[in-house]
């Protein structure tokens, strides 16, 4: 179990920081796809900071914080529901295979760590 604890959450890690640094660095299709969703500009900030954390909080959780992993993990489960229904909403379905993915990376990430911190 544990091995793939390790896998699943550190490619959450990194997806989650890859988003995060697109964000604070205003990237073209960041702007463009949050445009198509109705989300402000202004926002972009504040969600590159939720994924950042995410991201932190699962790492921490791997060097040995297992609640801190856990609360992130779920963190992102929510973030990315967010995402979800805000593609529904707006009715962009094209792109929505994206949150999809990091909605299922951040569901197996707290579930494995669930898991790892009842063994």
């Amino acid at each position: 179990m544990f091995p793939s604890y390790v896998a699943v959450t550190v490619v959450t890690i990194v997806i989650n920081a890859w988003a995060a640094l697109a964000d604070f660095l205003g990237a073209r299709f960041v702007l463009a796809n949050s445009a198509e969703l109705g989300i402000a500009p202004s926002w972009i900030p504040l969600l590159a900071a939720l994924k950042a954390a995410g991201a932190a909080g699962l790492l921490l959780g791997l060097l040995g914080v297992g609640p801190l992993g856990i609360a992130a993990a779920g963190g992102l489960v929510l973030f990315f529901t967010g995402a979800l229904v805000v593609h529904v909403r707006a009715r962009v379905f094209h792109n929505i295979a994206y949150p999809a993915a990091f909605f299922v990376l951040a569901v197996a990430s707290f579930a494995l760590a669930l898991a790892v911190s009842r063994v």
